[in-house]
């Protein structure tokens, strides 16, 4: 039996790939499907299971085209209420992948349907559990994603109990020697302290994972359910996608219209996410723009400023990038909600750059906005009198913002507060000058 583990650094993803006797079987898919038919061509090996540890929010799988290509079997808990063809996967239940076999454990806590995987060999030999989002390396999968979203509901706070009991009664119960495959590390929002590693041992999460340590179940639940962070747009959106299945991402993508010139004005009343450098934008853009540029959580502050189902023009610097950001577009299934993709386009708007300094010698002298994470205000604040709004709320919040005097956005680095200054702009539409601190906000973090 071989294990390859598939990352998406940008959504902090892991898919696996688990190899015997020429079949493999697929575990949490990402939406590209090509790596995983490259690997099978490595090893002139066929597909021939596809399991879905639960219907995921922060991605969309590629498990329904997967399996129309390769005609493999879709396995996933029978709680998920799948609306494609799939076979039902809870405890009982096997599903042999060459000489070695998988079968199913019934994990609820992230969501009600979670299952965790569990690989036994050829020598009968338990090797590996693929956890999915219930337990991860030095964390746990968040429950407040399923309140309203998915076949079956539950209030976080009876997820967080399910949540203590699969832990205990399920994982913890298998050799301590057995290794750990989660669906995601550290950066991802599915929980709040997600290791850098990629893979562990029961052992060692025994140790070292908070959530596995010695506790009732009242104080696990008091625990995990403080500073989770925020819910994303699209999470709920995703939910559903994943529970229907996908439409194929090549068919889905050739649907776009691409240009590189634009005669006249575009829709007004449609969004623009301008994926330049901060720097291009501030020099020129177009009316109701935000300057989201190509980053590492491009995808993430997509899917939390843009709502599911709102169309936008999708803007960058050369047809390269635009490519590349459209398919990072589909992988959180936000592809058909592009109203053209535009190559290189400035406008007749500008930000002025600001001089830190004016900052640093009246901070009275204007009005500052904090856009980081409600957990980052609270371990610090960089200025004592600043107005939060989160970056994912303020489109709906900027009302709030007095405009007496300038204002003033900044975050932790300069990356989103380039994405922040441009909505307060857009939506204030001259009636107060609006600045973006970027990266000067270091000068005072020191």
């Amino acid at each position: 039996m071989k294990i390859i583990q598939f990352e998406d650094k940008n959504l902090a993803q892991y898919s696996y790939a688990i190899l015997s006797n020429k079949e493999i079987a697929l575990v949490d898919p990402a939406r590209d499907p090509q790596p995983y038919y490259n690997f099978a061509a490595l090893y002139d090996a066929k597909i021939t299971a596809i399991i879905e540890t639960h219907p995921h929010a922060d991605f969309v799988s590629g498990h329904l085209e997967i399996s129309n290509t390769t005609g493999a079997t879709i396995y996933v808990s029978k709680l998920l209420g799948a609306e494609y063809p799939h076979a039902a996967f809870d405890e009982g239940n096997s599903v042999m992948v060459g000489s070695c076999y998988l079968k199913s454990l019934n994990t609820p806590g992230h969501s009600p349907d979670s299952i965790s995987i569990v690989a036994i060999d050829e020598n009968e030999n338990t090797k590996a559990v693929f956890t999915g989002d219930t337990l991860f390396i030095g964390d746990c999968g968040r429950p407040d994603l399923r309140e309203n979203a998915g076949n079956t509901t539950a209030l976080r706070a009876d997820l967080a109990k399910q949540m203590y009991h699969s832990l205990r009664d399920k994982l913890m119960k298998l050799p301590d020697d057995v290794l750990v495959y989660p669906a995601h590390g550290a950066g991802s929002l599915c929980g709040k302290g997600l290791s850098e590693q990629n893979t562990s041992t029961i052992r060692a999460e025994k140790l070292t994972n908070w959530s596995l340590q010695e506790m009732g179940e009242d104080q696990f639940v008091k625990e995990l359910l403080t500073d989770q962070p925020f819910i994303p747009k699209y999470f709920t959106f995703d939910v559903a996608v994943n529970k229907k299945g996908a439409e194929p991402m090549g068919l889905s993508l050739s649907k776009i219209k691409i240009v590189d010139k634009i005669s006249g004005e575009l829709d007004p009343n449609i969004l623009v996410i301008d994926s330049r450098p901060q720097s291009d934008f501030k020099r020129s853009h177009r009316r109701n723009s935000i300057n989201l540029m190509d980053g590492t959580k491009f995808e993430t502050w997509l899917g939390s400023i843009v709502s599911p189902n709102e169309k936008f023009y999708l803007l960058a610097g050369n047809r390269k990038t635009l490519d590349t950001l459209i398919q990072r577009t589909a992988k959180i299934g936000y592809e058909s909600q592009i109203e053209m993709g535009i190559i290189g386009n400035g406008g007749d708007l500008k930000m002025d750059i600001f001089e830190t300094d004016d900052l640093i010698q009246n901070e009275d002298a204007f009005t500052i906005v904090d856009i980081r994470n409600g957990s980052e205000v609270k371990s610090r604040k960089i200025f004592a009198n600043a107005i939060h709004i989160p970056l994912h709320q303020l489109r709906e919040r900027t009302n709030e913002l007095p405009i007496h005097k300038p204002i003033v956005v900044h975050c932790a680095g300069g990356y989103r507060s380039a994405a922040g200054s441009s909505i307060i702009q857009s939506a204030l539409n001259g009636k107060v000058m609006v600045y973006d601190l970027s990266d000067g906000v270091k000068k005072f973090q020191i």
